[in-house]
């Protein structure tokens, strides 16, 4: 298969909204319906070179010396699927930019590696706790493909982060010693790549910790290989409710028939359906494209939640949009859409998620944002203009 010739799957140029009926993915040449339809064939034939990239885009020389210099930094991998859906002759297209790298990601003198400061709030490996009553538990550090703004690249892919069996036992005793405990978010990484048998193991000993009240997955599975979100796995999913589920879908070309066929067997096993998107400049930093995936989003059924202000985090500058403009972006959304079409605001702090508006939302001072979280905490984000 050429890149050349190969057309976007879903719309065309980044500023057009997903079509409607929504289309599947197409396997390439040589590719059956039936192999392309496997998870497990996506994630064996998951594209890590240069080389393997230029079979469906038409890689820019920044592109291709970027995966090459940054592959000590981040580590570069992207499902075939997801890989489907960028323009081939576009670098600017919003699917690329999300996954490709770029050299910008090298001129960024402000990013931090733990901009939250998860690691001091981790009382047992891979357990983060910010709020009394509730944890992220960072159940694997594996994905199937990684994102370029990912808040865990200090840890995504890297050995010394994986979680052993022995692991995950010493973080579920320290939940069950933990009454205050009530909420469990299972992330990573994500959930997702553990098998059926894996996650049934670790849901049902969750499920056998009595204070804990409810459980959610945080996974991209969805947008980003929705194959993997199996009659057989809802099934097993639906066993263990209270289970929502919160995906991230970024823009709305990301939404086709496959994504939506997963969040829908989802949602018909039980599991509530939530996206939480980031503010990503050139992907989705305007109100049309803002507009147009959160409604394609409700059209499916998944309740935009949240829209996190891109993190302080090493390599990211070039997707980070003034807080100023992300608020008029939300703004302009009131009175023009669905109100439940709307997400909520939110810059994430080493002192938990805080809503970008009033009364938590001081203003500028100077080139920093300050903001008030939960427990009272003043919080100054670097804001340049």
């Amino acid at each position: 298969m050429s890149a050349v010739g190969r057309e976007a799957r879903v719309g065309e140029g980044a500023d057009t909204p997903s079509r409607w009926p929504l289309e599947p993915s197409r396997p390439p040449k040589g590719v059956s319906q039936e192999d392309w339809r496997d998870w497990g064939w996506q994630m064996r034939h998951r594209i890590r070179t240069a080389e393997a990239l230029r079979e469906w885009i038409v890689a820019s020389p920044e592109e291709e010396s970027a995966i090459e210099a940054l592959a000590s930094r981040f580590r570069f991998v992207i499902t075939p699927y997801y890989a489907s859906l960028m323009e081939p002759m576009n670098p600017d297209c919003p699917i690329r930019r999300q996954v490709v790298p770029r050299a910008a990601e090298w001129a960024d003198a402000a990013g931090l590696e733990d901009p939250l400061d998860e690691v001091a709030h981790s009382p047992v490996k891979n357990v983060i706790r910010v709020y009394p009553d509730r944890i992220a538990f960072c159940v694997n550090n594996e994905c199937a493909l990684y994102c370029r703004y990912c808040l865990r690249k200090r840890m995504v892919g890297l050995e010394g982060w994986s979680m052993q069996k022995r692991e995950l036992e010493a973080s579920l005793e320290w939940i069950a010693a933990t009454p205050e405990i009530r909420d469990v978010l299972l992330t990573g990484g994500d959930p997702l790549v553990f098998s059926d048998a894996r996650l049934e193991w670790l849901l049902t000993r969750l499920r056998a910790i009595p204070h804990v009240e409810l459980i959610r997955l945080g996974t991209r599975f969805p947008v980003t290989l929705p194959f993997r979100v199996t009659e057989e796995l809802c099934a097993m999913l639906a066993r263990f409710h209270p289970i929502w589920v919160n995906t991230h879908f970024n823009h709305p070309r990301e939404l086709t028939a496959d994504s939506a066929a997963a969040c829908d067997r989802l949602l018909r096993a039980g599991i509530p359906v939530g996206n939480q998107s980031v503010l990503l400049a050139g992907v989705n930093d305007s109100l049309d494209l803002m507009r147009s995936l959160c409604e394609g989003l409700v059209r499916i059924r998944v309740r935009p939640y949240y829209v996190y202000q891109a993190q302080l985090l090493r390599g990211t500058e070039h997707f980070r949009v003034p807080i100023e403009q992300g608020l008029e972006i939300f703004r302009q959304m009131r009175g023009r859409t669905s109100g439940f079409a709307i997400p909520q605001y939110v810059l994430d702090t080493p002192h938990g998620k805080v809503p970008l508006d009033h009364p938590f939302a001081r203003g500028r001072e100077g080139d920093d944002f300050v903001v008030e979280a939960w427990n009272g905490a003043i919080w100054r984000e670097p804001n340049p203009r």
